[in-house]
């Protein structure tokens, strides 16, 4: 499915759509350049998920969790990730494979660890359409 944002709360409200329908167990996976739009994607899918509390991009952290919505939430961004080791040291499998929902920016990364059952959300800009103009294609 492709869905064309015109506005960042376009983006925000696919993302809030979307995590209302989330179940436990889901892996979203989410692509796109610096600046395309994935942490507000990550907002809206949040506010679905009834979570009231401020989202940020968890870059230094690798993952960030938020469990006061009706599922738990991890919030991984594994750009700065050096080696995959660093992924079993924070028990990724706990995360994947547990009882709430996961959002992987950068998931190419790691492809490797991905469960095959997975959502892919690409986010890309085209900026002959406009500034705030994305391109989201869920797979």
């Amino acid at each position: 499915m492709i869905v064309e944002s015109f506005k960042t709360e376009d983006t925000y409200q696919l993302g809030m759509k979307l995590g209302e329908k989330a179940k436990a167990g889901q892996v979203y996976c989410l692509l796109g350049d610096l600046g395309t739009g994935k942490t507000v994607f990550t907002q809206g899918f949040a506010k679905g998920l009834g979570i009231t509390e401020p989202v940020n991009s968890p870059t230094f952290t690798i993952v960030q969790v938020y469990d006061e919505g009706r599922l738990p939430l991890y919030h991984f961004d594994v750009y700065r990730i050096e080696d995959i080791d660093e992924m079993m040291e924070i028990g990724y499998e706990d995360y994947f494979y547990g009882q709430g929902v996961c959002l992987v920016e950068w998931s190419n990364l790691i492809e490797e660890l991905l469960p095959a059952d997975r959502t892919v959300i690409t986010i890309e800009k085209a900026l002959e359409k406009g500034f705030d103009y994305r391109k989201i294609t869920i797979e």
